[in-house]
Protein backbone atom coordinates (compact mmCIF):
# COMPACT_ATOMS: atom_id res chain seq x y z
CA UNK A 1 0.00 0.00 0.00
CA UNK A 2 1.35 3.48 -0.84
CA UNK A 3 2.11 5.75 2.05
CA UNK A 4 -0.67 8.37 2.25
CA UNK A 5 0.04 12.04 2.83
CA UNK A 6 -1.20 12.86 6.33
CA UNK A 7 -3.25 15.92 7.26
CA UNK A 8 -0.18 17.22 9.07
CA UNK A 9 1.85 16.91 5.86
CA UNK A 10 -0.77 18.82 3.89
CA UNK A 11 -0.93 21.49 6.58
CA UNK A 12 2.85 21.84 6.49
CA UNK A 13 2.83 22.14 2.69
CA UNK A 14 0.23 24.86 3.07
CA UNK A 15 2.42 26.73 5.56
CA UNK A 16 5.30 26.50 3.09
CA UNK A 17 3.38 28.49 0.50
CA UNK A 18 1.03 26.04 -1.20
CA UNK A 19 -2.31 27.69 -1.99
CA UNK A 20 -4.77 25.83 0.24
CA UNK A 21 -7.81 27.52 -1.28
CA UNK A 22 -7.29 26.29 -4.83
CA UNK A 23 -10.41 24.93 -6.48
CA UNK A 24 -10.26 21.49 -8.10
CA UNK A 25 -10.16 21.38 -11.91
CA UNK A 26 -11.02 18.49 -14.17
CA UNK A 27 -11.00 15.15 -12.36
CA UNK A 28 -8.36 16.10 -9.78
CA UNK A 29 -9.23 16.30 -6.12
CA UNK A 30 -8.67 19.42 -4.05
CA UNK A 31 -5.72 17.69 -2.38
CA UNK A 32 -4.09 16.94 -5.76
CA UNK A 33 -4.63 20.51 -6.89
CA UNK A 34 -2.82 21.78 -3.77
CA UNK A 35 0.08 19.41 -4.39
CA UNK A 36 0.38 20.47 -8.05
CA UNK A 37 0.16 24.18 -7.21
CA UNK A 38 3.07 23.90 -4.78
CA UNK A 39 5.12 21.90 -7.28
CA UNK A 40 4.57 24.47 -10.04
CA UNK A 41 6.20 27.16 -7.90
CA UNK A 42 9.27 24.97 -7.50
CA UNK A 43 9.35 24.42 -11.27
CA UNK A 44 9.17 28.17 -11.88
CA UNK A 45 12.07 28.75 -9.49
CA UNK A 46 14.19 26.12 -11.27
CA UNK A 47 13.40 27.53 -14.73
CA UNK A 48 14.30 31.06 -13.71
CA UNK A 49 17.37 30.26 -11.62
CA UNK A 50 18.70 27.28 -13.56
CA UNK A 51 19.21 25.15 -10.45
CA UNK A 52 17.38 23.30 -7.70
CA UNK A 53 16.36 25.25 -4.56
CA UNK A 54 18.89 24.81 -1.75
CA UNK A 55 18.78 24.65 2.04
CA UNK A 56 20.97 26.92 4.15
CA UNK A 57 20.88 30.31 5.85
CA UNK A 58 22.83 31.92 3.01
CA UNK A 59 19.87 31.43 0.67
CA UNK A 60 16.70 33.47 0.30
CA UNK A 61 13.88 32.44 2.64
CA UNK A 62 11.60 31.43 -0.23
CA UNK A 63 14.32 29.31 -1.85
CA UNK A 64 14.66 27.48 1.46
CA UNK A 65 10.89 27.02 1.60
CA UNK A 66 10.92 25.53 -1.90
CA UNK A 67 13.80 23.22 -0.90
CA UNK A 68 11.87 21.90 2.10
CA UNK A 69 8.70 21.52 0.06
CA UNK A 70 10.55 19.54 -2.63
CA UNK A 71 11.97 17.22 0.07
CA UNK A 72 8.48 16.56 1.40
CA UNK A 73 7.02 15.94 -2.05
CA UNK A 74 9.78 13.46 -2.83
CA UNK A 75 9.18 11.60 0.44
CA UNK A 76 5.47 11.06 -0.25
CA UNK A 77 4.57 8.22 -2.63
CA UNK A 78 1.14 9.77 -3.12
CA UNK A 79 2.63 13.11 -4.13
CA UNK A 80 5.07 11.43 -6.51
CA UNK A 81 2.20 9.53 -8.14
CA UNK A 82 0.31 12.79 -8.72
CA UNK A 83 3.31 14.75 -9.98
CA UNK A 84 5.22 12.14 -12.02
CA UNK A 85 3.29 12.81 -15.28
CA UNK A 86 3.86 16.56 -14.84
CA UNK A 87 7.54 16.42 -13.86
CA UNK A 88 9.03 17.45 -17.21
CA UNK A 89 12.28 18.61 -15.56
CA UNK A 90 12.85 15.45 -13.52
CA UNK A 91 12.79 17.36 -10.24
CA UNK A 92 11.43 14.43 -8.27
CA UNK A 93 14.39 12.25 -9.22
CA UNK A 94 17.13 14.89 -9.56
CA UNK A 95 19.99 14.51 -7.12
CA UNK A 96 19.45 16.83 -4.16
CA UNK A 97 21.99 18.62 -1.97
CA UNK A 98 21.92 16.48 1.16
CA UNK A 99 24.53 18.44 3.07
CA UNK A 100 21.77 20.23 4.99
CA UNK A 101 19.08 17.52 5.03
CA UNK A 102 16.47 18.13 7.69
CA UNK A 103 16.10 15.57 10.50
CA UNK A 104 13.18 13.21 9.98
CA UNK A 105 11.66 13.87 13.41
CA UNK A 106 11.76 17.67 13.16
CA UNK A 107 8.26 18.89 14.04
CA UNK A 108 6.36 21.54 12.08
CA UNK A 109 6.92 24.42 14.49
CA UNK A 110 10.64 23.72 14.79
CA UNK A 111 10.89 23.42 11.02
CA UNK A 112 9.20 26.77 10.41
CA UNK A 113 11.23 28.40 13.17
CA UNK A 114 14.44 27.07 11.58
CA UNK A 115 13.40 28.87 8.39
CA UNK A 116 13.05 32.18 10.23
CA UNK A 117 9.23 32.26 10.26
CA UNK A 118 7.37 33.45 13.32
CA UNK A 119 4.37 31.29 14.19
CA UNK A 120 3.00 33.33 17.15
CA UNK A 121 2.00 30.13 19.03
CA UNK A 122 -0.30 29.09 16.16
CA UNK A 123 1.53 27.32 13.35
CA UNK A 124 -1.29 28.17 10.92
CA UNK A 125 -1.01 31.95 11.45
CA UNK A 126 2.22 32.96 9.72
CA UNK A 127 3.51 36.50 9.76
CA UNK A 128 6.16 36.49 7.00
CA UNK A 129 4.86 33.98 4.45
CA UNK A 130 3.15 35.61 1.46
CA UNK A 131 0.34 34.01 -0.49
CA UNK A 132 1.11 32.23 -3.74
CA UNK A 133 -0.43 35.13 -5.69
CA UNK A 134 1.71 37.68 -3.84
CA UNK A 135 4.87 35.66 -4.48
CA UNK A 136 4.06 35.37 -8.19
CA UNK A 137 3.37 39.10 -8.49
CA UNK A 138 6.61 39.97 -6.70
CA UNK A 139 8.60 37.62 -8.93
CA UNK A 140 7.15 39.18 -12.08
CA UNK A 141 7.95 42.70 -10.89
CA UNK A 142 11.47 41.70 -9.86
CA UNK A 143 12.19 40.34 -13.31
CA UNK A 144 12.05 43.82 -14.85
CA UNK A 145 13.99 46.97 -14.11
CA UNK A 146 14.31 50.29 -15.90
CA UNK A 147 16.72 50.10 -18.85
CA UNK A 148 19.36 52.77 -18.15
CA UNK A 149 20.66 52.83 -21.75
CA UNK A 150 17.29 52.60 -23.48
CA UNK A 151 18.25 55.53 -25.73
CA UNK A 152 20.52 53.05 -27.56
CA UNK A 153 17.61 50.69 -28.19
CA UNK A 154 14.74 53.10 -28.79
CA UNK A 155 15.74 53.77 -32.45
CA UNK A 156 15.76 50.02 -33.08
CA UNK A 157 12.19 49.61 -31.84
CA UNK A 158 11.06 52.66 -33.82
CA UNK A 159 12.68 51.34 -36.99
CA UNK A 160 11.17 47.89 -36.49
CA UNK A 161 7.72 49.45 -36.12
CA UNK A 162 8.17 51.38 -39.38
CA UNK A 163 9.34 48.22 -41.15
CA UNK A 164 6.33 46.29 -39.87
CA UNK A 165 4.04 49.01 -41.18
CA UNK A 166 5.68 49.00 -44.64
CA UNK A 167 5.87 45.20 -44.83
CA UNK A 168 9.67 45.07 -44.79
CA UNK A 169 9.38 42.89 -41.70
CA UNK A 170 6.73 40.28 -40.98
CA UNK A 171 5.50 38.55 -37.83
CA UNK A 172 5.21 34.77 -37.55
CA UNK A 173 3.58 32.60 -34.90
CA UNK A 174 6.20 31.56 -32.38
CA UNK A 175 6.74 27.79 -32.53
CA UNK A 176 7.09 25.86 -29.28
CA UNK A 177 10.69 25.90 -27.97
CA UNK A 178 11.94 27.47 -31.23
CA UNK A 179 15.49 28.81 -31.31
CA UNK A 180 16.30 32.14 -29.68
CA UNK A 181 19.42 34.02 -30.79
CA UNK A 182 21.03 37.34 -29.95
CA UNK A 183 19.34 40.12 -31.89
CA UNK A 184 16.05 38.24 -32.26
CA UNK A 185 12.83 40.23 -31.87
CA UNK A 186 9.49 38.99 -30.55
CA UNK A 187 6.08 40.26 -29.56
CA UNK A 188 5.25 39.01 -26.05
CA UNK A 189 2.14 40.05 -24.12
CA UNK A 190 1.64 42.86 -26.64
CA UNK A 191 5.16 44.30 -26.24
CA UNK A 192 8.12 44.19 -28.60
CA UNK A 193 11.03 42.29 -27.05
CA UNK A 194 14.69 42.39 -28.15
CA UNK A 195 17.25 39.76 -27.10
CA UNK A 196 20.15 42.19 -26.65
CA UNK A 197 22.72 39.87 -25.07
CA UNK A 198 23.25 36.15 -24.46
CA UNK A 199 25.51 34.91 -21.68
CA UNK A 200 27.74 31.85 -21.64
CA UNK A 201 25.82 28.58 -22.06
CA UNK A 202 25.61 26.18 -19.12
CA UNK A 203 23.89 22.94 -18.20
CA UNK A 204 21.19 23.30 -15.55
CA UNK A 205 20.80 21.04 -12.53
CA UNK A 206 18.33 18.94 -14.46
CA UNK A 207 20.69 18.41 -17.42
CA UNK A 208 19.35 20.89 -19.97
CA UNK A 209 21.35 23.56 -21.83
CA UNK A 210 20.49 27.13 -20.87
CA UNK A 211 21.96 30.62 -20.69
CA UNK A 212 21.21 34.01 -19.17
CA UNK A 213 19.74 36.69 -21.47
CA UNK A 214 19.54 40.44 -21.39
CA UNK A 215 16.07 41.19 -22.75
CA UNK A 216 14.97 44.74 -23.63
CA UNK A 217 11.27 45.69 -23.82
CA UNK A 218 9.85 48.57 -25.85
CA UNK A 219 8.48 50.21 -22.67
CA UNK A 220 12.06 51.04 -21.57
CA UNK A 221 12.44 48.12 -19.14
CA UNK A 222 14.74 45.10 -19.22
CA UNK A 223 15.17 41.74 -17.52
CA UNK A 224 17.81 39.03 -17.18
CA UNK A 225 15.66 36.02 -18.00
CA UNK A 226 16.99 32.56 -18.59
CA UNK A 227 16.65 31.39 -22.19
CA UNK A 228 14.22 28.63 -21.19
CA UNK A 229 12.13 31.09 -19.19
CA UNK A 230 11.72 33.32 -22.26
CA UNK A 231 10.81 30.30 -24.39
CA UNK A 232 8.31 29.22 -21.75
CA UNK A 233 6.71 32.69 -21.70
CA UNK A 234 6.49 32.76 -25.51
CA UNK A 235 4.94 29.29 -25.49
CA UNK A 236 2.32 30.28 -22.90
CA UNK A 237 1.31 33.48 -24.70
CA UNK A 238 -1.03 32.27 -27.45
CA UNK A 239 -0.60 35.58 -29.31
CA UNK A 240 3.22 35.67 -29.20
CA UNK A 241 4.97 36.37 -32.50
CA UNK A 242 8.46 36.28 -33.94
CA UNK A 243 9.47 39.43 -35.87
CA UNK A 244 11.36 38.48 -39.03
CA UNK A 245 14.52 40.13 -40.36
CA UNK A 246 14.06 42.74 -43.10
CA UNK A 247 13.56 41.34 -46.60
CA UNK A 248 13.07 44.06 -49.20
CA UNK A 249 12.04 41.62 -51.92
CA UNK A 250 13.80 41.12 -55.26
CA UNK A 251 15.81 44.16 -56.40
CA UNK A 252 15.23 45.39 -59.96
CA UNK A 253 12.50 42.80 -60.42
CA UNK A 254 9.09 43.82 -59.09
CA UNK A 255 7.45 40.73 -60.58
CA UNK A 256 9.47 37.52 -60.67
CA UNK A 257 9.11 35.64 -63.93
CA UNK A 258 9.81 31.98 -64.58
CA UNK A 259 13.09 32.85 -66.33
CA UNK A 260 14.36 35.18 -63.56
CA UNK A 261 17.89 34.45 -62.38
CA UNK A 262 17.92 33.88 -58.57
CA UNK A 263 21.03 35.93 -57.85
CA UNK A 264 21.21 35.56 -54.05
CA UNK A 265 21.27 37.97 -51.14
CA UNK A 266 22.84 41.15 -49.88
CA UNK A 267 23.68 40.51 -46.24
CA UNK A 268 24.64 42.85 -43.42
CA UNK A 269 26.48 41.40 -40.44
CA UNK A 270 27.46 42.67 -37.01
CA UNK A 271 30.50 41.31 -35.16
CA UNK A 272 30.45 39.76 -31.68
CA UNK A 273 34.19 40.31 -31.29
CA UNK A 274 35.47 41.45 -27.88
CA UNK A 275 38.15 43.64 -29.51
CA UNK A 276 37.98 46.96 -27.58
CA UNK A 277 37.35 49.18 -30.62
CA UNK A 278 34.75 46.83 -32.08
CA UNK A 279 32.98 46.43 -28.74
CA UNK A 280 32.84 50.20 -28.26
CA UNK A 281 31.46 50.87 -31.76
CA UNK A 282 29.58 47.62 -32.36
CA UNK A 283 26.27 49.26 -33.34
CA UNK A 284 27.82 51.06 -36.35
CA UNK A 285 30.37 48.48 -37.55
CA UNK A 286 28.88 46.31 -40.31
CA UNK A 287 30.08 43.84 -42.89
CA UNK A 288 28.35 44.29 -46.24
CA UNK A 289 28.48 41.46 -48.77
CA UNK A 290 26.61 39.62 -51.48
CA UNK A 291 26.30 35.86 -51.77
CA UNK A 292 24.55 33.41 -54.04
CA UNK A 293 24.20 30.82 -51.28
CA UNK A 294 22.75 30.44 -47.80
CA UNK A 295 23.91 33.29 -45.54
CA UNK A 296 23.77 31.16 -42.35
CA UNK A 297 25.98 28.48 -43.91
CA UNK A 298 28.41 31.14 -45.11
CA UNK A 299 28.99 32.44 -41.58
CA UNK A 300 28.99 29.04 -39.81
CA UNK A 301 32.76 29.13 -39.08
CA UNK A 302 33.07 32.89 -38.74
CA UNK A 303 35.28 32.82 -35.62
CA UNK A 304 37.98 30.94 -37.57
CA UNK A 305 37.87 33.24 -40.60
CA UNK A 306 39.75 36.59 -40.71
CA UNK A 307 37.08 37.84 -43.14
CA UNK A 308 34.69 37.88 -40.17
CA UNK A 309 37.18 39.44 -37.71
CA UNK A 310 37.91 36.00 -36.21
CA UNK A 311 34.70 36.13 -34.17
CA UNK A 312 31.10 35.01 -34.36
CA UNK A 313 28.72 37.35 -36.16
CA UNK A 314 24.98 38.01 -36.22
CA UNK A 315 22.84 38.65 -39.29
CA UNK A 316 21.11 42.02 -38.90
CA UNK A 317 19.53 42.28 -42.37
CA UNK A 318 19.22 40.41 -45.68
CA UNK A 319 17.93 41.59 -49.07
CA UNK A 320 16.81 39.11 -51.71
CA UNK A 321 18.16 39.60 -55.23
CA UNK A 322 17.05 38.62 -58.72
CA UNK A 323 18.57 39.40 -62.14
CA UNK A 324 21.59 41.16 -60.61
CA UNK A 325 25.32 41.00 -61.37
CA UNK A 326 26.31 39.88 -57.89
CA UNK A 327 29.98 40.90 -58.05
CA UNK A 328 29.16 44.26 -59.59
CA UNK A 329 26.56 45.02 -56.94
CA UNK A 330 28.95 44.10 -54.12
CA UNK A 331 31.64 46.32 -55.61
CA UNK A 332 29.17 49.20 -55.95
CA UNK A 333 28.12 48.95 -52.29
CA UNK A 334 31.65 48.68 -50.94
CA UNK A 335 32.98 51.50 -53.13
CA UNK A 336 30.12 53.72 -51.99
CA UNK A 337 31.24 53.33 -48.35
CA UNK A 338 34.98 53.16 -49.04
CA UNK A 339 35.64 56.42 -47.13
CA UNK A 340 34.49 54.74 -43.89
CA UNK A 341 36.07 51.33 -44.40
CA UNK A 342 37.19 49.80 -41.09
CA UNK A 343 40.98 49.95 -40.91
CA UNK A 344 41.84 47.25 -38.42
CA UNK A 345 44.72 44.77 -38.47
CA UNK A 346 44.29 41.38 -36.80
CA UNK A 347 46.43 38.29 -36.49
CA UNK A 348 45.06 35.06 -37.87
CA UNK A 349 45.49 31.70 -36.12
CA UNK A 350 48.95 31.36 -37.69
CA UNK A 351 50.08 34.75 -36.38
CA UNK A 352 49.92 36.41 -39.80
CA UNK A 353 48.56 39.99 -40.00
CA UNK A 354 45.29 40.40 -41.91
CA UNK A 355 43.15 43.44 -42.80
CA UNK A 356 39.51 42.55 -43.53
CA UNK A 357 38.17 44.81 -46.30
CA UNK A 358 34.40 44.35 -46.12
CA UNK A 359 33.67 46.08 -42.80
CA UNK A 360 32.46 49.67 -42.61
CA UNK A 361 31.65 52.27 -39.95
CA UNK A 362 28.11 53.06 -41.05
CA UNK A 363 24.66 52.82 -39.39
CA UNK A 364 22.31 50.07 -40.56
CA UNK A 365 19.60 52.55 -41.60
CA UNK A 366 22.03 54.22 -44.03
CA UNK A 367 22.90 50.87 -45.62
CA UNK A 368 19.18 50.21 -46.09
CA UNK A 369 18.70 53.68 -47.60
CA UNK A 370 21.53 53.08 -50.09
CA UNK A 371 20.03 49.76 -51.19
CA UNK A 372 16.72 51.54 -51.74
CA UNK A 373 18.48 54.13 -53.94
CA UNK A 374 20.12 51.35 -55.95
CA UNK A 375 16.75 49.71 -56.44
CA UNK A 376 15.24 53.05 -57.54
CA UNK A 377 18.15 53.70 -59.92
CA UNK A 378 19.04 57.01 -58.24
CA UNK A 379 22.18 56.05 -56.32
CA UNK A 380 24.36 58.26 -58.56
CA UNK A 381 22.61 61.30 -57.11
CA UNK A 382 23.92 60.64 -53.60
CA UNK A 383 27.09 60.23 -51.58
CA UNK A 384 27.78 59.20 -48.00
CA UNK A 385 28.57 62.07 -45.62
CA UNK A 386 30.65 60.53 -42.81
CA UNK A 387 30.39 63.66 -40.63
CA UNK A 388 26.59 63.49 -40.43
CA UNK A 389 26.41 59.69 -40.96
CA UNK A 390 23.74 60.20 -43.62
CA UNK A 391 23.22 60.43 -47.37
CA UNK A 392 23.86 63.78 -49.05
CA UNK A 393 23.42 65.04 -52.63
CA UNK A 394 26.38 64.08 -54.79
CA UNK A 395 28.65 66.59 -56.54
CA UNK A 396 27.52 67.97 -59.90
CA UNK A 397 30.77 66.95 -61.53
CA UNK A 398 30.55 63.19 -62.35
CA UNK A 399 34.26 62.86 -61.56
CA UNK A 400 33.48 63.85 -57.95
CA UNK A 401 30.81 61.23 -57.36
CA UNK A 402 31.95 58.89 -54.57
CA UNK A 403 30.84 55.61 -56.14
Amino acid sequence: MPKDTTDDDLELLGELGVDLTAEPSGQRSAKEERIIAGFEEIERFVEEQGRLPQHGEEHDIFERLYAVRLDRLRESEECRAVLAPLDSHGLLTAEADTSLTLEADLDDETLLDSLGINADNDVTQLVHVRSRQEIKAAEEVAQRILCSDFDDFKPIFEQVQRQLETGERQTLKYQDNAAVNQGDLFILDGQKVLVAEMGEPFVSDYGRPDCRLRVIYDNATESDLLLRSLQRALNKDKTSRRITSPDFGPLFSHVEATDDLPTGYIYVLRSKSDHPFIAENRSVIHKIGVTGGDVKKRIANAKKDPTYLLADVEIVATFKLANIDRKGLEALLQNFFSSVRLELELQDRFGMPVKPREWFLVPLEVIEAVIDKIREGTIEQFRYDSETASLAPSARNPDEIDI
